[in-house]
């Protein structure tokens, strides 16, 4: 009998395949067909990990379905991480980031399409119930799918659905072999034996489940956290943000807390906007920060003065004046206000008005392209903005307030800080209402 054994210190850690299963049909009973298999080859002891391939699982679930591969991938992603390709990485409604969003074409009739299970951790539970009390043994279970790694070539399976389990081992607080304490080490357990296991199932032998056998200290009585828990929250991931998220990332916030804002991301979005590009190879963007609450209340107290004007003499009265004026209020909570401003003092002059008004429009093109890199860097490092265009409405003003060089000319005002609650949903737009083709 094939097995792969590895060395743990006094212990030996054995993995043993289950031969004799047959192929796998809607509504079979995995459980009473793995037992019987299992006992009539290496049998089952307490603290055994029986760690089942996520295909036959889904066999057996009715997770299988016909129809074009595309249709099924978007059926099952909840947000695209990326493309290259006709690669597609994305998240399914498990919180997994997997290529094709699990869905498989392999090992299954020709014209089918395999999906996850529905409930991985839910399924591991009622196998580890099923096959240890057909076999009367303490068990645990790990139901495993093949993943990619985005900074290494090749795949390895991991574990999507778990029970009977510890999935982490935390060893952090203890000392290694030098006595140093470990501060940040927690073992994705679950995993490895995931991917030991693999050594024996592979993808073309036909052995879907294996017995992972020497470790019974990772077995516990209860479900316990399943494989959710090694799924790391949207929070504390530093990788949230895929290339197809970026853009997207960028929303309009109009309430912020008044967390700091790191100045390092704020060098990083002006970094990314002066990449834009700019007419006769120029760099015509400035950028004012506006960090202390004194430099914040004089421009914002400033235009507001100017704007009540303007608002009066056209003739509104002040209860439509106090509705109009509520608009630059993101301004006023944000914890940084960021001007930007265009010096075109590479624009080219001449003789006729038509070419000129288009050369200032190469600029203000450009200024746009700036300032949306610099939106967009703002949102991959998790900070809201706003760009309210109230000081174009009075340019003088603001360069008079900040005190900033004549040719300087305000594009707006920009909030930046740290949201105050999540965006509301992005209203579902078709590219092809806007789009014209000839």
């Amino acid at each position: 009998m094939t097995h792969q054994q590895f060395t743990r210190g006094p212990a030996q850690l054995t993995i043993l395949p289950i031969h004799g299963l047959p192929e796998i049909a809607a509504g079979a009973d995995l459980a009473a067909l793995i037992t019987t298999a299992a006992l009539a080859g290496p049998g089952l002891l307490d603290g055994d990990i029986v760690v089942i391939t996520s295909k036959i699982l889904s066999k057996a679930e009715d997770r299988v379905v016909r129809g074009d591969r595309e249709e099924a991938i978007r059926a099952e992603t909840v947000r695209v991480v990326a493309r290259r390709g006709p690669t597609t990485i994305s998240q399914t409604r498990h919180g997994l980031v997997m290529a094709a969003a699990g869905v498989d074409e392999s090992n299954t009739e020709p014209g089918t399409l395999v999906l996850l299970p529905a409930d991985p951790d839910a399924s591991a539970e009622a196998l580890r119930k099923g096959i240890g009390e057909r076999a009367g043994a303490r068990l645990g279970v790990i139901i495993t799918d093949t993943m990619g790694r985005p900074w290494r070539e090749g795949q390895t399976d991991t574990a999507i659905g778990a029970a009977g389990i510890t999935p982490l081992r935390d060893h952090r607080g203890q000392r290694d072999t030098f006595g140093n304490v470990l501060e940040v080490t927690v073992a994705a357990v679950a995993d490895e034996i995931a991917g030991a296991a693999d050594l024996i199932k592979q993808k073309t032998t036909g052995v879907p489940v294996a017995i992972v056998r020497g470790i019974p200290e990772l077995v516990t009585d209860s479900a316990g956290p399943g494989a959710a828990a090694i799924i790391r929250p949207p929070g504390e991931d530093m990788f949230r943000l895929g290339a197809a998220d970026v853009l997207t990332a960028r929303r309009t916030v109009r309430e912020f807390t008044s967390a700091h804002v790191s100045a390092d991301a704020v060098r990083r979005a002006i970094a990314a906007a002066i990449t834009a590009p700019a007419p006769h190879h120029s760099q015509p963007w400035r950028f004012v920060l506006l960090e202390s609450a004194e430099a914040k209340a004089r421009l914002l107290d400033d235009m507001l003065a100017a704007w009540q004007a303007d608002l009066t003499a056209d003739g509104f009265t002040p209860e439509q004046i106090s509705r109009r004026v509520r608009r630059g209020e993101p301004l006023r909570n944000a914890p940084l206000i960021i001007v930007p401003c265009l010096v075109a003092d590479a624009a080219h002059t001449y003789p006729d008005e038509r070419r000129n008004a288009s050369e200032r429009a190469m600029f203000l093109v450009a200024m746009g392209a700036a300032i949306e890199n610099l939106l967009v860097s703002l949102a991959v490092d998790g900070l809201g903005s706003c760009w309210i265009s109230s000081t174009l409405f009075c340019r003088d003003v603001a360069v008079q307030a900040l005190g900033l060089p004549s040719e300087f000319e305000p594009m707006g005002a920009i909030g930046v800080g740290h949201p105050a609650a999540p965006a509301a949903d992005r209203p579902a737009r078709s590219p092809d209402e806007f789009t014209e083709r000839r």
